[in-house]
């Protein structure tokens, strides 16, 4: 099944798929903009392209669990992008995505303007490998 997941940040929003077998997540681009409609627009075009059949929008949990504002913000975009794009959308817990896609840049040497354009795709990617991950294991029990 294709999968695309989402990570919603303030000012950009990173977005990865995968492809049919679920085996390689791979990073789509980044959506520049905190306009939800307009977000949401550029998502539809997305969905286009790639026909997922699963959205996992990246849900920011605090450390200890609890739902904060970021996570009420994410909550409410993955309802309005479900009602516009009708793909089955769900949550998934993100923490410390940024983090690692930010060890991922840094292992490559992506440094300044070039990695504050791809941050949020990678971390989208991650979004995903864990999601698929989740899948794999799901499926194995």
């Amino acid at each position: 099944m294709v999968i695309m997941s989402i990570d919603l940040g303030a000012a950009r929003t990173g977005v990865a798929v995968c492809d049919k077998g679920e085996i390689l997540a791979s990073p789509v681009g980044v959506i520049k903009s905190d306009y939800f409609p307009k977000i949401i627009e550029k998502i539809g075009e997305y969905c286009k392209i790639y026909r997922p059949e699963l959205i996992v929008v990246g849900n920011p949990v605090n450390m200890d669990g609890s739902s904060g504002e970021s996570s009420k913000k994410c909550t409410e975009f993955a309802s309005i992008l479900f009602e516009q794009v009708q793909i089955k959308t769900v949550l998934w817990d993100e923490r410390k995505t940024t983090v690692i896609a930010h060890g991922m840049l840094n292992e490559v040497n992506v440094r300044g303007k070039k990695r504050k354009d791809t941050v949020d795709a990678v971390a989208a990617t991650v979004i995903l490998e864990d999601y698929l991950r989740y899948r794999k294991n799901k499926a194995i029990l």
